[in-house]
């Protein structure tokens, strides 16, 4: 069996995905371009279509926002992970991209000018307050570290503040 036409694609689109969400959620519809543009609309804003029909406009389309990469069902508690192709990631609350209408072209989420880079890849992950603070607490804290003999070169463990002498002690003097 074939199947059925989902929608009907003029010349030169394409579909870049496709998102479920029940009627009477609290999700809104979130877009990203190729140029790191992006916005969220209201579930309401779409009108229902009939199967393989032509669908309705999600995005103003310009040079400067360039062409869709991906669509994803998001609500305000989430974060958004934008991975562009040469590594950076940036992750930034759902709750931070106003919503917009439907035919507007967005808000740059991700700068991508700088160094002519192209996303990689984009997903939605849950916001968790835990995870961020402890995160946050961590990155500023410095520790020192000091390896042990005997323990892998790959393992370290943090110094304690008697483990450190009070002057530079010479590997030479030891052996003699």
């Amino acid at each position: 069996s074939m199947g059925v036409r989902g929608i009907a694609l003029e010349d030169g689109n394409e579909a870049i995905g496709m998102i479920c969400i029940e009627p009477d959620s609290n999700q809104d519809v979130l877009v990203l371009s190729e140029n790191g543009f992006g916005k969220r609309t209201d579930l309401d804003e779409y009108r229902i279509t009939n199967r393989g029909g032509k669908g309705v406009k999600t995005i103003n389309i310009t040079e400067k926002t360039g062409k869709l990469v991906t669509i994803k069902s998001v609500t305000d508690e989430n974060d958004l992970m934008i991975i562009n192709k040469s590594g950076i990631t940036i992750r930034l609350k759902i709750s931070d991209v106003r919503i917009m209408g439907r035919a507007t072209q967005g808000v740059r989420l991700i700068n991508l000018e700088k160094r002519n880079d192209e996303i990689g890849s984009v997903c939605k992950v849950t916001t968790d307050e835990e995870a961020e603070s402890i995160i946050e607490e961590a990155t500023q804290q410095s520790f020192d570290f000091k390896e042990y003999e005997g323990q892998s070169s790959s393992q370290s463990y943090p110094v304690e503040e008697d483990d450190v002498p009070d002057t530079p002690q010479d590997p030479e003097e030891n052996n003699e």
